[in-house]
């Protein structure tokens, strides 16, 4: 095999966003346009040589074209060793363990999450670190340097190889390795969790269904959940991943999973549903009757971890994104542990809990994890659901009720503006920040504003500083109002809008979420000129 150097111009725009580089897939189909990002990376982190690394994605259209190239370049490259998950499948937070397990020295994971996959559709890859998290703005930023120079990269001059059978192959001087995508994933949950009262949980007679959206959480949901604890079969609904997601859209919230959602709000739906998304690292969780905000389910799980075997020592701490709401803020307090409150992105919460700061970590965008990987993870938070289900005995619109009962209730929405024309998305946060300072005592529809600012991050642990990650405006009452452009997009601009009351244990705690939050909303609009500058009068999706 013949180590080819090939010559490169730069592609614009090759700038890793809050979760890798995502692209629509017939740009990433460019000639070249794989290399270069791919010999960016190796030549951000110091090469690949004698290295370890971990390859594998959703299996969305393009994937196995575009892990056949990262191959060849890796080992043109020099690396020693690529674990790839059979098929070049693999779920983000098991792709993370495999990481962290194995000592590997990174991972490129090809996925777009809960984008939509297909020629025509939307494709990613991002580079994680050694910590099996999301590589740190220092190497995002120093990959997207390289990306303006670079000017040649390595490849080999060979054919595919076949990822269909699991073993060791070699690819010029580097060995192949193809493992059991769900194999080491699923050791680690039953290391967590207690499988034997899950067991006697589904032979009760508890029902459940498990929406895998036609992507990679199918085999792992169907391998853990049916084969392992004993769910009826047809537990898991759209199981089988496709190139495209079954032309569906992967994002598991009650826009996108409707008909998860109609079952188990009918009379005789499910006990219990969820839902994961394209690479398996978000959740939507549902009992009967009952849609459950990422921001509570945070909360419960942090109030109630302590009934699971791998965390009844208790936590250490919790921290949430920004425009997460307060909701686990009162858990962390009554349990006297700390809570921290980062920028949206995972690879924030890494060094929280490398050091040990924190326990369980969550974003508003339907992400919750622990400290088991250094990535969200859907399937995780089902299976804490269920384990908290089992032993406390009472349906999740209960522990819902209970827990608002407890801490008081934050009333919670998120509104996206998607596709948004980017310079009058730009010029509307532009304008917004311009005045932020003098926001404070005035008063729009039925609200008064008490503090307006820009959210900045100092890092606890390394002491680094982001800035400019959110707008945020505070009301009086407790009432809170978040925007900021969201980094997932592929199209124009997604702006983001998250919406947040706070109401006591002793208050009226059973409002409809969009009348509970219709005062914030119309302040916002009119404190940011939302309908004029956008063109929009109700967002695409309203979770």
């Amino acid at each position: 095999m013949t180590i080819l150097t090939q010559t490169c111009t730069p592609f614009e725009g090759q700038k890793p966003g809050t979760s890798g580089l995502r692209k629509k897939t017939r740009v990433y189909m460019q000639p070249g346009y794989v290399e270069c990002f791919v010999q960016s990376i190796f030549n951000a982190i110091g090469g690949v040589a004698g290295k370890t690394l971990v390859i594998g994605g959703d299996g969305r259209y393009f994937n196995a074209e575009a892990i056949q190239t990262i191959l060849r370049m890796a080992s043109a490259n020099g690396a020693a060793l690529a674990i790839v998950g059979q098929g070049g499948l693999l779920s983000t937070p098991a792709a993370s363990n495999l990481i962290r397990q194995r000592g590997a020295d990174g991972g490129l994971i090809l996925s777009a999450s809960h984008n939509p996959g297909g020629i025509d559709e939307d494709f990613g890859l991002k580079y994680n670190i050694s910590n099996g998290g999301p590589a740190p703005e220092a190497i995002t930023d120093a990959i997207f340097e390289q990306t303006k120079t670079i000017s040649s990269y390595k490849t080999l001059d060979t054919a595919d190889i076949d990822l269909g059978q699991i073993g060791t192959v070699s690819l010029g001087d580097m060995a192949v390795e193809i493992v059991d995508p769900v194999e080491d994933y699923a050791a680690l949950m039953e290391e967590l969790f207690d499988f034997g009262a899950l067991r006697a949980l589904f032979a009760s007679g508890f029902t459940m269904k498990f929406d895998a959206m036609h992507a990679v959480t199918g085999p792992y949901a169907k391998a853990i959940l049916e084969d392992t604890l004993g769910a009826p079969e047809g537990t898991v609904l759209n199981g089988v991943p496709s190139v495209d997601f079954g032309k569906g859209h992967p994002d598991p919230n009650p826009i996108w999973a409707k008909p998860l959602v109609d079952m188990v709000m009918s009379d005789d739906g499910p006990d219990f549903a969820a839902a994961s998304d394209g690479d398996g690292d978000r959740n939507m969780i549902l009992g009967k009757g009952v849609y459950v905000t990422p921001s509570d389910s945070l909360a419960v799980l942090a109030a109630n971890a302590h009934l699971a075997p791998g965390y009844e020592r208790g936590i250490a701490g919790v921290a949430r994104s920004m425009p997460t709401s307060g909701a686990c803020d009162r858990v962390a307090e009554a349990l006297a542990v700390e809570c921290f409150e980062t920028p949206t992105g995972w690879k924030f919460f890494g060094n929280l809990l490398d050091a040990g700061r924190v326990t369980l970590c969550g974003e508003e965008s339907a992400g919750t994890g622990s400290d088991h990987v250094r990535e969200k993870d859907g399937l995780w938070a089902v299976l804490l659901w269920l384990n908290i289900l089992a032993v406390r005995k009472m349906s999740v619109k209960d522990i819902l009720q209970d827990h608002w009962q407890t801490y008081g209730r934050n009333y919670y929405s998120r509104h996206d503006y998607e596709a948004v024309d980017s310079a009058a998305a730009n010029g509307l946060m532009a304008d917004l920040t311009a005045k932020l300072d003098d926001l404070a005592g005035q008063t729009f529809g039925a609200c008064t504003v008490t503090m307006a600012d820009s959210f900045s991050y100092h890092d606890s642990v390394d002491g680094s500083v982001s800035h400019n990650q959110g707008l945020r405006i505070n009301f009086e009452g407790g009432g809170r109002a978040v925007l900021r452009l969201s980094g997932t997009g592929t199209e124009g601009a997604t702006l983001r809008v998250y919406l947040e009351r706070y109401e006591v244990p002793e208050g009226d705690l059973n409002i409809e979420t969009q009348t509970a939050l219709k005062d914030i909303a119309e302040a916002t609009a009119l404190i940011s000129g939302l309908t004029e500058r956008t063109g929009r009068t109700a967002p695409n999706v309203m979770t």
